[in-house]
């Protein structure tokens, strides 16, 4: 596959039984060749995604000593700011060249999981800031329960399988800024190839050139999305859920041609994540004589912690 199909949320939303089975089939398919799809029809609006930018700028704008301040030490960089080249994919020494910020789940209901999880850490200078994160990291997590739900029909389960787990799941919205290269990036660039570690990405900002997936062959393809649509992918938990019938496809962020090295990048994955008991054993009807068991058992949690150590977030 060369391009990334596109598909609309309004068709399984529509209340039309034809629509929604189309919907299905239509991701169902895609996730299970290269495992990634562009999508519209979400729950963003316009004039949130261009408040939600304008807030990121402002913040990644600030002078260096006040972004520090926002940096906390002993939680693996699970909220507020990593400063550059602090995180690097799996298996590289080299840091990626970005910076970030992550806001975490807002917990309805649930005194434990509110106890489990770090606080959201706020930005005194930017008074709308943390006002418009939270907004859009709750209507990516309403977009992201739709899509599995359309996932759970596709792999003949209960439609709603997958709400008790992400209801206050330990989900990540994280506003990434790649500032203007310098100097020649030695073996560094500003993603490395990886595969996520969640259930589903949903990414803003694959607008222009510099995301691409590798297909089965090996090679790698642009993902270019519209301005009204997220690109949305497989990460590795729902890939071992489904006994890899559905794919975590490896991806990367590669640094522009040397003239727009003078350029900002800025995307804005949400990583859908569950909470920490959702077991990830393989599914059984994804089990069969032709498709042996690849993974031992585990849970979300479990792995989420492993991973976090090889990223060098986390120390043993």
């Amino acid at each position: 596959m060369s391009v990334i199909p596109s598909v609309n949320l309004e068709d399984f939303v529509s209340g039309d039984p034809e629509r929604k089975k189309k919907f299905v089939k239509e991701i169902g398919a895609a996730f299970e060749d290269i495992g990634f799809v562009a999508l519209s029809g979400h729950f963003l609006s316009d004039e949130l995604v261009e408040n939600l930018y304008s807030e990121i700028k402002k913040f990644f704008a600030l002078p260096q000593d006040v972004k520090e301040k926002y940096e906390i030490e002993g939680i693996g960089g699970q909220r507020g700011y990593t400063s550059f080249g602090k995180e690097s994919a799996k298996g590289r020494k080299e840091g990626d060249l970005k910076e970030f910020w992550h806001f975490g789940q807002y917990v309805d209901d649930d005194p434990k999981l509110e106890a489990e999880y770090p606080d959201n850490v706020e930005v005194e200078e930017l008074p709308k800031f943390n006002e418009v994160g939270k907004e859009t990291y709750q209507m990516l997590e309403k977009t992201a329960k739709y899509v599995l739900r359309a996932l759970a029909l596709h792999l003949d389960l209960e439609e709603t399988y997958f709400d008790e787990y992400i209801k206050n799941g330990n989900s990540i919205l994280r506003p990434i800024h790649y500032p203007p290269i310098t100097e020649e990036p030695k073996n560094a660039v500003r993603a490395a190839a990886h595969g996520d570690i969640n259930l589903i990405t949903l990414l803003m900002g694959a607008h222009g050139k510099g995301l691409q997936v590798q297909n089965h062959k090996g090679e790698w393809v642009d993902a270019i999305a519209r301005p009204d649509q997220l690109m949305i992918n497989v990460g590795d938990m729902l890939s071992r859920l489904t006994n890899n019938k559905l794919k975590s496809t490896i991806h990367q962020v590669v640094n522009p041609p040397r003239e727009l090295w003078g350029t900002s990048r800025y995307s804005i994955p949400f990583f859908m994540h569950p909470i920490s008991e959702m077991p990830l054993n393989c599914l059984d009807n994804c089990v069969d004589e032709d498709h042996p068991k690849q993974f031992a058992d585990t849970t979300a949690g479990e792995f989420l912690h492993e991973r976090l150590i090889e990223l060098g977030l986390v120390k043993k």
